[in-house]
């Protein structure tokens, strides 16, 4: 799907969320990546297989 050199990171990659937007509805609250991955807002994913990746923003620290 990815025709960006490099190539970006397929979507079981860790590294997932680096790919390119190719579609973003920040009105929604979601992105299309070109791996196929749905990114979410809320930091969730969906992948192409349809497994479901929770949020995981990051925890708060105390000052």
């Amino acid at each position: 799907m990815c025709t960006h050199t490099p190539t970006c990171p397929v979507a079981d990659s860790p590294d997932r969320e680096a790919a390119h937007t190719v579609a973003g509805h920040p009105e929604q609250g979601w992105s299309l990546l070109c791996n196929g991955v749905l990114l979410f807002d809320d930091t969730g994913e969906l992948l192409p297989d349809g497994q479901v990746i929770a949020p995981h923003r990051p925890l708060a620290t105390a000052a």
